[in-house]
């Protein structure tokens, strides 16, 4: 865990004007959080059959091929996917172990969302090439929305929405929580997001909050944050890696989360500071439950696609 001496050389390192006093320091930093720029950037999954997966997602979800590279000497390869440009677009970045066909999804990471005006012809398609459904495209009782649930051939669930045009249909990605308030409080916190929606349903035992950015989460990318009733555990499996977002101070978004977690929970993985590779500014955290996110300078980041084509 990040300490409070960690903190305050992240103030000085980015010459804030706090004041020197822990309450002071707290509502300075959480304050700028609020109004900083932050975007979904990307997810990172890992995958056992990388030109396999890339074609599933052409096909079956229409999204593009972004790039594609090998690593010899890091055995490895990586494959970036979405439906528009990195640039502007919360995309996936698949990568491939060579030689490991297979990683366990765990239940702690629940699906990704995408939004479609028709998602009849995604399901026979996903059905068509190899992809399990796992619920028909349909309207739950007394509902209006029309959903499916399919699985693509790494066990990932993709939640199919019917709605109207978005700019982002890759549209959200499910994690399970063991506290639904403590959650919500630290990705409000740490990460300035809002909630778009808070539903309990006590008769099918689960509750659920969508996070955020904005307002309307028809037009945006955003997190669901789902308690099922009694469940104090998941597993967290080896297939789900990170979603990544972006910020205009690495520094200050850093001290942030310190302030958090030790509120709430949760760690700093990585202090802020470059990536050894492509040298982008970069930190990254574990929440309360142990998922990680990457938080990415937005200059570095255009930067980076620019330079590296990744």
């Amino acid at each position: 865990m990040m300490t409070l001496r960690h903190l305050r050389i992240l103030v000085f390192r980015v010459g804030s004007s706090m004041a020197a006093t822990d309450d002071v320091t707290r509502d300075n930093v959480l304050e700028w959080v609020k109004n900083d720029t932050h975007r979904f950037l990307n997810a990172v999954i890992r995958v056992g059959d990388l030109n396999r997966t890339v074609e599933f997602y052409k096909e079956c979800f229409g999204m593009q091929l972004l790039s594609q590279k090998d690593f010899p000497e890091k055995n490895h390869s990586k494959a970036i996917v979405g439906f528009g440009p990195q640039e502007s677009h919360f995309v996936l970045e698949l990568i491939y172990v060579y030689g490991v066909e297979k990683y366990e999804v765990g239940t702690a990471w629940g699906h990704f969302g995408i939004a479609a005006e028709d998602i009849y012809p995604i399901v026979e398609k996903v059905r068509q090439l190899g992809g399990v459904i796992t619920k028909e495209p349909g309207k739950n009782e007394g509902g209006s929305q029309v959903y499916a649930f399919v699985e693509d051939p790494n066990g990932y669930s993709f939640e199919l929405l019917q709605r109207g045009p978005t700019p982002e249909p890759l549209c959200q990605i499910m994690l399970q929580v063991t506290d639904l308030d403590c959650a919500i409080s630290f990705y409000e916190k740490a990460l300035g997001m809002n909630i778009l929606l808070k539903y309990d349903s006590p008769q099918d035992q689960f509750a659920i909050a969508m996070v955020g950015y904005g307002s309307d989460q028809t037009q945006t990318t955003v997190i669901e944050l789902k308690y099922n009733y009694n469940v104090t555990e998941y597993t967290a499996g080896n297939a789900y890696v990170h979603a990544a977002i972006g910020t205009d101070d690495v520094y200050k978004s850093a001290a942030a989360v310190a302030l958090v977690t030790q509120e709430l929970g949760g760690m700093t993985v990585h202090l802020p500071g470059p990536n050894p590779i492509t040298n982008t500014m970069m930190t990254s955290f574990l929440d309360p439950d142990g998922r990680k996110t990457v938080l990415v300078d937005n200059e570095d980041y255009l930067k980076e696609i620019k330079n590296h084509g990744q």
